[in-house]
């Protein structure tokens, strides 16, 4: 695959769609109570962070093995599905977990208008629709006009965390953020993450897990 074979995409073209889903009773109790509480604003920026930001967050299980794990950092989850959403308010409040904060908007919407140029230490996105065929392959969140608003929003040195059960996929991130030119690739032998829901049905589909760690390049662009 080359640069240009990949589509630039028109900005209101989502990479996600909207499906209703059913709520658990437990998971509707949870955004009716508890999301005023967790709901991220931009004013929580200003305590300096660091800052790391998962895009589709799903049911929210990793977020909070990461928040856990990594207690001196500050989180921003983003999901546009209310049950996923519902689950994690439950876990955070069942964990007495404080360092996590959610956001449920389109994650384009927010880095555009609300997360400040450099004021990211970190974005992590695992497991976002391949949209396999090529007609879909314009609503792949990992695109070039998003790598750059990434590149924008990431303090230097910040770092870019994507995997993928869907190779093609991996190779279109690869070829992506190369094309940029503000990123390097790093290479982590022992790299370790919490396993998600997408993840285990990739590998029960026998798909091969892919991780790809990015670092921006200080000065670049």
């Amino acid at each position: 695959m080359t640069t240009e074979s990949i589509e630039r995409p028109l900005r209101r073209i989502r990479s996600f769609v909207r499906r209703p889903g059913r709520l658990t009773p437990a998971q509707d109790h949870a955004l009716n109570t508890l999301l005023a509480q967790y709901q991220w604003q931009p004013s929580d920026m200003a305590d300096g962070g660091p800052w790391v930001m998962e895009i589709g967050f799903g049911n929210g299980q990793a977020l909070v093995e990461m928040a856990q794990a990594e207690p001196d950092h500050r989180f921003l989850g983003v999901e546009v599905h209310p049950p996923g959403v519902g689950r994690l308010l439950k876990a955070l409040d069942d964990h007495g977990i404080d360092n996590v904060r959610v956001a449920m908007v389109d994650a384009v919407d927010l880095l555009c208008h609300d997360i400040p140029d450099h004021g990211l230490d970190e974005v992590r996105i695992y497991f976002p629709d391949p949209w396999p065929k090529k007609r879909h392959h314009k609503r792949r969140l990992i695109q070039p006009d998003f790598v750059a608003l990434l590149h924008a929003k990431l303090k230097p040195h910040g770092r870019v965390h994507l995997a993928t059960d869907w190779a093609p996929y991996a190779e279109w991130m690869v070829t992506v953020l190369a094309g940029h030119g503000g990123f390097d690739r790093v290479c982590e032998p022992e790299l370790r993450r919490p396993s998600t829901h997408f993840e285990r049905r990739g590998q029960r589909r026998g798909h091969t897990i892919v991780d790809l760690v990015y670092q921006t390049q200080v000065g670049a662009l």
